[in-house]
């Protein structure tokens, strides 16, 4: 089997169920439609995939069009193993929840951080991915 470089590898990938981590941490399932020289993806029957735990939460998205700059990894998914995760799925109420819980927590935990080196004459810089949520 040859590869091509680049996007044009993911020509083989097309009508594949795909796995598409974005740069800004969301995570997308979807059947690959289309690829282009810019690795813009387009996925159908697209489904947003939150991770909390041992729990996930799957909010429906339909066709989602990514743009190649804003994808930081992407893999076929194994059916099989899928199966088998070790997680356990609950609606996309319950995980948005967890979510907003979990964010929460890390916020305040960020804001104890800053206090803490502040009072030590300290300057304390979040990771770029953590401002973004204070």
């Amino acid at each position: 089997m040859s590869y091509l470089p680049g996007s044009a590898s993911l020509l083989q990938d097309i009508d594949k169920r795909m796995m598409v981590v974005l740069r800004d941490g969301r995570t997308l399932l979807g059947i690959l439609r289309s690829v282009d020289q810019f690795a813009n993806l387009l996925l159908h029957r697209t489904i947003e995939r939150i991770y909390v735990g041992n729990k996930y939460g799957d909010i429906p998205r339909g066709i989602f069009l990514v743009r190649g700059d804003n994808t930081f990894l992407i893999g076929e998914i194994d059916e099989e193993k899928e199966a088998n995760l070790p997680l356990e799925k609950v609606s996309f109420e319950e995980i948005l929840q967890a979510q907003t819980v979990e964010t929460e927590k890390k916020l305040e935990k960020e804001r104890i951080r800053t206090k803490f080196f502040r009072e030590r004459g300290l300057t304390y810089v979040p990771d770029a991915a953590q401002e973004e949520m204070i």
